[in-house]
């Protein structure tokens, strides 16, 4: 309940008449409500706040409405919508009374927000279905993934890369041959190819998933993502992919093994990617190439120029994303550009000339030498600030275009064209606190996840994503990670 007292007030309390009750019931309710809003609407205690709101709204059984489904509003709808995101993306942290007070008091209104919150997704899940009616693609399934806790940035990441096609199919088909292994032997890898054969099998088109088994074993394997600290999406995404990659490595190498311990030590091997590495030993070790490198895998070449006798050294290097940095007001392409603008190496930064024998100064910059099928772009929205002590979020507008023509590639990859297909976006004025939804084009439609809730939008609306043109602004969703695909092919 609202009211607390001890047992003498209470006492006076329930001796009054039910008139004056109800009036100082929804007067303590009503300047609950305000008062909180006010002191906190702008604080990190906005959870507070919502809290406090939730209970007015309760106290005058507004909330039986919406559970109901009787006089529903999208206002209610956006507002539980955001509640339900707060009580599970801030907990309070505070070694003050009152507050621990409150977070326990929280968490007991779970249970019935909760049950409030999904049977508004299982109507918005009908009304997507309504939406596109006979334009619901064949085969095709939107479900959310339910949240425990603070997994947006994990679910956000999870749904772009569902709806990555080449990578999804990879995963499937790598699920459906290796079924009686991943019964045996669980990994992340087996828990996310699970998890896709789930969604990919239901029979309804829309509704909720909990990816329970996949976050277990996420938090199992790393203690980076045990906390209910908000973690970074772009780091999650990094570290997924090179596990996939680390398990298929390992399953590849064990499966080759017999086959050259039974092969002839004279009959050299053919490798597809390039030369074979030599180890000290004298032995060549065969790289492994896996289908992740197949699809999200490119090459940066770092050339160098001695300025003074004109050799240019290159060193090459792969990549499975970009890191950008943004600049106000600006686009991807600009920030590609800077990506591979000239720079040159003097004073105590001179480049060590092979030719020449002793440090020079010298022009260096780095270009695509082979894109990736795949593109994935990380903004880079979270800058350390040396004046404050502590990262920043750059809420900084950076236009990312529906079509990518990459300019700063090397031949003979000249204006491979991309499309955007998936959009991470955080939203939030902080890098240690906020939300991740993401926005996917699946099927000419575009689509937004926000953990359980999947609604359909208009392509038009993916520019508000951009950023803020201002400081401080209002607008705190902005586009983080990026994902494009290439339209034309990327091996030659």
């Amino acid at each position: 309940s609202i009211f607390h007292s001890s047992s003498t007030d209470f006492s006076v309390f329930f001796l009054c008449s039910s008139l004056n009750l109800n009036c100082f019931f929804i007067f303590f309710s009503t300047f609950s409500f305000f008062f909180s809003t006010y002191y906190f609407a702008y604080s990190p205690h906005q959870l507070q706040s919502d809290f406090w709101y939730y209970r007015f709204l309760r106290s005058r059984n507004a909330y039986i409405k919406v559970e109901h489904g009787s006089e529903t509003t999208n206002p209610e709808k956006q507002f539980y919508q955001r509640l339900l995101r707060n009580l599970k993306n801030h907990p309070i942290e505070s070694n003050n009374t009152q507050i621990r007070i409150e977070r326990e008091r929280i968490r007991s209104e779970k249970t019935v927000i909760r049950r409030l919150v999904l049977g508004l997704m299982g109507a918005a899940g009908s009304k997507l279905e309504k939406a596109l009616g006979d334009q619901f693609p064949e085969g095709e399934r939107y479900f959310g993934f339910e949240n425990f806790g603070n997994t947006c940035y994990c679910n956000s990441v999870l749904q772009a890369l569902y709806f990555c096609v080449p990578f999804r199919e990879q995963l499937l088909e790598y699920y459906t041959s290796n079924k009686s292994v991943a019964d045996s032997e669980e990994n992340l890898m087996t828990c996310l190819a699970d998890l896709f054969s789930q969604i990919s099998s239901q029979k309804k088109k829309t509704g909720v998933i909990a990816p329970k088994r996949f976050v277990q074993r996420l938090k199992k394997q790393n203690e980076l993502f045990r906390s209910y600290m908000h973690q970074d999406a772009h780091e999650f995404l990094n570290y997924l992919l090179n596990e996939v990659v680390d398990i298929l490595e390992k399953e590849a190498k064990a499966t080759t093994k017999p086959e050259r311990e039974t092969s002839s030590s004279s009959s050299p091997e053919k490798i597809a990617n390039g030369p074979k590495a030599p180890l000290a030993n004298g032995v060549h070790k065969e790289p492994v190439v896996t289908w992740v490198h197949n699809i999200f895998q490119g090459i940066l070449t770092n050339e160098t120029r001695c300025l003074r006798c004109e050799t240019v050294t290159a060193r090459d290097e792969t990549f499975l994303d970009l890191s950008l940095d943004i600049e106000q007001n600006s686009s991807i392409t600009s920030c590609l550009k800077n990506f591979s603008s000239t720079e040159t190496l003097h004073a105590e930064d001179k480049f060590f000339c092979d030719k020449c024998c002793s440090l020079q100064e010298a022009q260096k910059r780095m270009k695509i030498k082979k894109p990736p099928h795949i593109l994935v772009i990380h903004l880079k929205r979270f800058k350390y600030m040396e004046q404050l002590g502590r990262y920043k979020k750059l809420s900084y507008r950076v236009v990312f275009p529906l079509e990518l023509k990459l300019s700063n590639t090397v031949e003979p990859y000249t204006d491979v064209e991309y499309s955007l297909f998936a959009v991470v976006v955080h939203v939030g004025s902080g890098p240690n606190h906020g939300h991740y939804v993401s926005l996917v084009k699946s099927h000419n439609h575009w689509l937004f996840f926000d953990d359980e809730n999947v609604e359909m939008i208009e392509e038009s609306a993916v520019q508000t994503f951009f950023g803020s043109s201002q400081e401080y602004s209002s607008n705190t969703d902005h586009g983080y990670i990026l994902f494009y695909e290439s339209l034309g092919p990327t091996t030659k």
